[in-house]
């Protein structure tokens, strides 16, 4: 769990500072809010929102995952937090993506060099909180497989002191 929520901070504060000018309240207020009132505008409006602040909704699942798993819902904690993962590692291949680009735009070729947009990329927080939060992953997945043989061999020694013994008693 301590690794879910290292990793939770790190992809939450790497999304804080990657997006100085963005944040989801100018969000809110620039592009939710006039469309309030038409419902269709505003589905798309919101899925759009949710795509651009991935990093930020992989972060709250990692940290939903470690709370789950501490409660000992194993199964539903690593499913938030592979879910986390997968959405976060998408918005930094969307930001990757983002800075070959631009870089591509400002030296005037079609694209940039992907080794100094994946410097630039890399030097965030974004990076350590999905590693963080692999190894919190793989860490859950080891417990489970701990437990479930624990259980098992529990439930052997159950079964073997329930059975029938084949002893004929002779008097």
């Amino acid at each position: 769990m301590i690794l879910s929520v290292l990793s939770s901070a790190c992809l939450l504060a790497g999304e804080l500072v990657d997006s100085t000018e963005i944040n989801i309240t100018t969000v809110y207020r620039d592009f939710i809010a006039p469309y309030l009132d038409n419902p269709p505008v505003l589905i798309v409006v919101i899925g759009l929102t949710i795509l651009g602040f991935t990093t930020v909704f992989g972060g709250i699942f990692v940290l939903l995952g470690g709370l789950h798993f501490s409660w000992g819902r194993i199964g539903r904690g690593r499913f938030l937090t592979g879910l986390g993962l997968g959405v976060s590692l998408l918005g930094l291949v969307g930001k990757l993506s983002r800075t070959i680009l631009a870089i591509g735009r400002a030296t005037g070729k079609p694209f940039g060099d992907p080794v100094v947009a994946l410097l630039a990329v890399s030097v965030g927080l974004t990076g350590p909180g999905i590693l963080l939060g692999i190894g919190s992953h793989t860490l859950m997945g080891h417990y489970a497989l701990m437990l479930k043989k624990h259980a098992k061999r529990i439930w052997r020694r159950w079964r073997k002191s329930r059975r029938p013994t084949n002893r004929s008693s002779k008097s």
